[in-house]
């Protein structure tokens, strides 16, 4: 199985890192991070740089797309050379997958039309204006599409549509190979359960 996941600048590494390391792990799975051009692509803070190794040309028929989100989504949304490979692609795809804002992303390519999906909490109420149906879960299935909510949900969802892809005993044991064990120290990551200052300030963190 072969995973694309398309970078551009200004994403978010978590949407694209934690996927990566558990499908990564999996037997029989690769991973390609791709671009337009092969070379390092800079992260959200400006501070990390991921490489790809291959562009879009190199890599037109990947089984798995993966878009990751981040700033960065406002941009990529116009990128037509980014919206035209997933277009492409998708006609391919075993699965069409996003992480965060990435969602937005496939939208802007015409895959999320009627199609039941999620995004980071900050904006999925918007999933609409690109034409899907919003839903209110960390990790959401229609078809062969899977999307994710917010950046930390992309492990999740790495783990689930593997369990669909191969088995769920290969997703168990990766999970105990990457030890995802969350606990976390404060139960303080459900935006429907958080104080509106504390929501305030979280999206002042992102943008």
């Amino acid at each position: 199985m072969h995973v694309a996941i398309p970078l551009y600048p200004r994403f978010t590494a978590l949407d694209a890192v934690g996927p990566y390391t558990v499908l990564a792990f999996a037997p029989g799975w690769t991973v390609t991070f791709v671009a337009a051009v092969p070379g390092p692509v800079i992260d959200d803070k400006a501070s990390l740089a991921i490489t790809a190794t291959a562009s879009f040309a190199d890599l037109p028929r990947p089984d798995v797309i993966l878009v990751p989100g981040g700033p960065g989504t406002l941009a990529a949304m116009g990128d037509q050379q980014l919206l035209s490979w997933i277009r492409a692609a998708h006609e391919h795809t075993r699965w069409t997958t996003s992480v965060c804002s990435g969602s937005f992303v496939l939208g802007a390519a015409g895959v999320l039309a009627g199609r039941k999906a999620t995004s980071h909490w900050g904006w999925a109420e918007q999933l609409p204006a690109v034409g899907a149906e919003h839903v209110k879960e960390r990790v959401v299935f229609d078809g062969k599409i899977v999307t994710a909510a917010g950046i930390s949900s992309g492990i999740d969802m790495a783990l689930t549509f593997l369990a669909e892809a191969q088995d769920e005993e290969t997703a168990r044991t990766v999970q105990l190979a990457i030890e995802y064990d969350p606990q976390p120290p404060f139960n303080a990551g459900n935006p429907h359960t958080a104080p509106a200052f504390r929501r305030e300030a979280a999206l002042n963190l992102i943008f």
